[in-house]
């Protein structure tokens, strides 16, 4: 084990997970797509929790410091990999899921699928099925398909770390802000550096973009989350025209009666306004008894 978590054998890969942190039930933060290390992304918000909660961070395979992936990036097998190593590592639901962006699309299937281990979903601008369900009536398959190979090669030549990757920097390595910030010390910004590298060309990930719609709608055939549960939305531009980011939210979280939080922020929010995140999540699971 090191500082930043410890690889659990899970299947055929492994898998990281770090924690910290007290209490009887643990908060699970949920990678968005493509973060290239998830243990240190989502830091300015845990850090501020710990003290009350048990965090926990799994990195999915492709992501962070764990292995490649084995298996379908199919949303049961995300879930339940995740769910295997973090009993593997002694952490017991109850869980609190904290999913960013794709991850929320795992969050929904986990918590209907097993509704005892999961106690509340604090939602991190995460994504909704019927966002994706918008999205793919627009966006054909077979374009998607097309747009996310683009992306491969992108990927492939900022890896490179060239002139491409200098002019990129801001919308790449350092779109979140972490590396130009304070909340990580210069050795954690060395780190989170060198593995958001390792994984710029995750297969893990591409699969999972083209996998989205098949997630999503098994997500949605779990039904609407049935868990207490509390969205923070972000002012993205939906891709689609026919329906924006925060309005899909407000539909879904009317559908499941969730507590909503509309915010005038980008998607990685996290590490800008952590002590209001903070304090929104941690009234609503005291109002919750959690």
């Amino acid at each position: 084990m090191n500082k930043y978590g410890k690889l659990i054998k899970v299947g055929e890969t492994e898998l990281n997970v770090y924690s910290e942190g007290n209490g009887n039930v643990t908060l699970v933060f949920m990678a968005g797509s493509g973060v290239g290390c998830p243990v240190l992304e989502y830091s300015p918000i845990y850090r501020k929790m710990s003290a009350d909660y048990r965090i926990s961070v799994v990195e999915k395979a492709g992501y962070g410091s764990s292995g490649k992936a084995t298996t379908k990036r199919s949303v049961d097998n995300l879930v339940n990999e995740s769910r295997a190593a973090l009993k593997a590592a002694g952490i017991q639901p109850p869980y609190v899921l904290v999913p960013h962006s794709y991850s929320g699309f795992e969050a929904i299937w986990w918590a209907n699928t097993f509704p005892d281990e999961v106690a509340a979903v604090l939602g991190l601008d995460m994504g909704f099925p019927n966002m994706m369900k918008a999205q793919a009536a627009q966006i054909p398959h077979s374009k998607k398909v097309v747009m996310v190979d683009k992306t491969r090669k992108l990927m492939q030549r900022i890896a490179k770390r060239g002139l491409l990757d200098k002019l990129l920097r801001n919308k790449t390595v350092n779109a979140s802000g972490l590396l130009s910030g304070n909340a990580l010390t210069m050795e954690e910004k060395r780190f989170y550096e060198d593995t958001y590298y390792k994984n710029i060309a995750s297969e893990a990930v591409f699969e999972e973009s083209i996998l989205a719609e098949e997630n999503a709608a098994k997500a949605e055939g779990t039904g609407y989350l049935s868990c207490p549960a509390c969205f923070l939305v972000s002012n993205m531009r939906s891709p689609v025209k026919a329906l924006t980011w925060q309005q899909a939210a407000k539909d879904y979280a009317e559908k499941c009666g969730a507590e909503i939080h509309l915010l005038d922020e980008n998607h990685m929010m996290y590490t800008k306004i952590p002590d209001k995140i903070v304090g929104i999540f941690t009234d609503f699971l005291r109002s919750k008894n959690i």
